[in-house]
């Protein structure tokens, strides 16, 4: 399951990127906003998904059957930052392709951000794309990597 979140920074985008999933069969759940509201506050919707992918998340399964999550604000900054307080998400933002195939190979980012404002329609569908297509190259470097910083996770 994909999780979608975005505050008004990102929610224009938000709704093309649902339309793109449709077209490409994925599921997703729309964590909110719901509408548009200039006044919203990004850590609302960044929570909510975070905890969704945090709680289904299961790395040992193939990335296609895992809990992945989207979210949107202006920058993508205060999303990530948001949703890396929640235990057992790993979360990027991420601007180009390059990017956002680095965070899968090299992080096994579960959840991305991206900028409503910097990134255009068609370069944030290439983005999304490429990153759900995009497994954990599970390189022993990686994995060490990752496990150092779950541990820290479990033990703070």
């Amino acid at each position: 399951m994909i999780y979608l979140g975005a505050d008004h920074g990102g929610f224009e985008l938000k709704s093309k990127i649902k339309r793109f999933l449709d077209s490409l069969g994925y599921e997703y759940e729309d964590k909110g906003n719901m509408e548009y509201d200039k006044d919203d506050d990004y850590p609302e919707y960044a929570f909510a998904v975070a905890e969704a992918v945090g709680k289904r998340d299961d790395p040992s399964r193939a990335w296609k059957d895992r809990s992945k999550g989207i979210l949107l604000c202006r920058s993508a900054g205060g999303v990530v930052v948001a949703a890396n307080k929640v235990r057992g998400v790993s979360a990027i933002a991420v601007s180009d392709v390059k990017s956002a195939k680095h965070s899968r190979e090299h992080n096994d980012a579960n959840v991305i951000g991206l900028s409503g404002d910097w990134m255009t329609e068609e370069q944030a569908m290439h983005v999304v794309k490429v990153w759900l297509e995009t497994e954990f190259s599970h390189d022993e470097r990686h994995v060490r990597r990752i496990k150092m910083i779950r541990e820290y996770e479990e033990n703070d």
